[in-house]
């Protein structure tokens, strides 16, 4: 069995919207050979959900099919009051962003080994357990 993975907003961005062929290439890979592994937050959820009805103009029935076949498919794990604890413990020991510690506790306590984003530090490894991916790095 693969190792579960967890994969930032912007990633699933490029694998939805238009406009960098290049980068919309590799996301789509990432998503298609780890589709069993996956583990993906509400936040990344909501976060998608924003972006596509306003830079992709996405409608609201294209916004809940898109949530109903992503719950249907992949982990869905539910933000809780654990991810805010251990989001905050981890902005004071990694400087991360409010967001980005969000999703990393959020990755941790789904137990991912992989975090994909273009927005962290690539190769940045969390409390020995998570490895910070950027996709679009040579």
């Amino acid at each position: 069995m693969k190792d579960k993975i967890f994969i930032d907003t912007n990633i699933w961005l490029y694998a939805f919207m238009e406009g960098n062929e290049e980068k919309s290439l590799i996301a789509r890979k990432i998503i298609e050979e780890n589709t069993e592994s996956i583990c993906l937050s509400t936040q990344v959820i909501n976060e998608i959900c924003i972006n596509l009805l306003k830079k992709a103009d996405f409608s609201e029935k294209e916004i809940q099919e898109l949530i109903v076949n992503m719950s249907n498919v992949y982990e869905i794990c539910p933000v809780d009051i654990n991810d805010c604890i251990k989001a905050s413990e981890l902005r004071e020991k990694f400087y991360l962003s409010y967001w980005d510690s969000l999703i990393v506790a959020s990755a941790l306590n789904s137990n991912c080994s992989i975090l994909y984003s273009e927005d962290m530090q690539h190769n940045q490894i969390i409390e020995n357990k998570l490895r910070i991916i950027n996709p679009f790095k040579g």
